[in-house]
């Protein structure tokens, strides 16, 4: 059981094929891809004598290289990493013929914004795959990258659309270290900056927001950064939400109890459960789309 009703599945399928879900990819959809930020974090931990224990959280890792070198060389040392471990370039695509790959199924759905807390280029290339014509842009949460290049200024008339949709990277991407949020320090000052300032998301995004369904594909069951992200969007938004999550494993102790917890927390913030990996979650509902 995926934890999903067919009356849950009823309402996404309307929201997409009505343009008015937005998707938010997480670390998870990149899975097999690309390593996880605890590979990550483990490996930049090895290769730097990281002194403390906790050498899988990359947030803590990152704000270590931060203090003992500089914040862009922490930042540039991740996305070194990303890069080096793309299958087989970093530029290349997972399989995008794929029916259980997320960011083609993604891609195949008739949808005007995607928001990615992910660095990759992934999406837009699945998009590009499907002959879209995506925009690419980033989050200013930083007076470092507060003048870097907007679609917004360099097509005033541009709106998303399925055809022409907006990728929207609220964590920065591969191609503007300076907008990487990857620190411990840079996590405070992007919320601060989301809680204070409520034109931080452009005007077209907020639109789009407020009109939609969220559709949350790749965070953790305990991912402070999904939880503190919705709790920054929910009030932009007023529509019923889904999140994939990965399950407990069942061979941990109170695993059934931890789930049932799980399933009550998220549904008082009104937001449904699919329990299952993001391909499963992607095979199904490409299955259920088909039909």
């Amino acid at each position: 059981m995926n934890g999903l009703e067919e009356s849950d599945w009823e309402i996404l399928l309307d929201r997409i094929r009505g343009g008015r879900c937005t998707p938010f990819l997480g670390a998870g959809a990149c899975y097999g891809a690309l390593p996880l930020g605890g590979d990550v974090a483990r490996l930049l931990a090895a290769k730097f004598s990281y002194p403390l224990p906790n050498s899988s959280d990359l947030t803590a890792v990152t704000q270590y290289l931060s203090v003992v070198r500089d914040p862009a060389f922490a930042k540039s040392q991740v996305l070194d990493v990303l890069k080096k471990a793309g299958p087989p370039d970093y530029r290349q695509p997972p399989d995008f013929t794929a029916p259980d790959e997320p960011h083609a199924l993604l891609a195949d759905l008739p949808l005007p914004v995607y928001m990615t807390t992910n660095y990759d280029p992934f999406l837009v290339l699945a998009l590009k795959n499907r002959y879209k014509d995506p925009r690419r842009e980033l989050c200013r949460w930083n007076k470092l990258i507060e003048h870097e290049p907007s679609v917004f200024e360099d097509e005033p008339n541009y709106t998303p659309t399925p055809a022409n949709p907006l990728v929207y990277h609220l964590h920065g991407h591969d191609e503007c270290p300076d907008s990487v949020v990857a620190t411990e320090d840079d996590y405070l000052k992007f919320l601060a900056k989301m809680a204070g300032d409520p034109k931080l998301l452009p005007d077209k995004v907020q639109r789009a927001m407020r009109a939609s369904t969220f559709l949350f594909i790749g965070y953790r069951v305990a991912d402070w950064n999904f939880r503190i992200l919705f709790e920054g969007l929910r009030m932009r938004g007023s529509f019923k939400s889904f999140a994939v999550l990965v399950p407990p494993r069942a061979d941990e102790p109170g695993s059934a109890a931890l789930q049932g917890y799980l399933e009550k927390y998220y549904d008082e913030m009104d937001i449904r459960i699919f329990w299952g990996t993001a391909r499963e979650f992607s095979a199904e509902l490409r299955r259920r789309w088909k039909n």
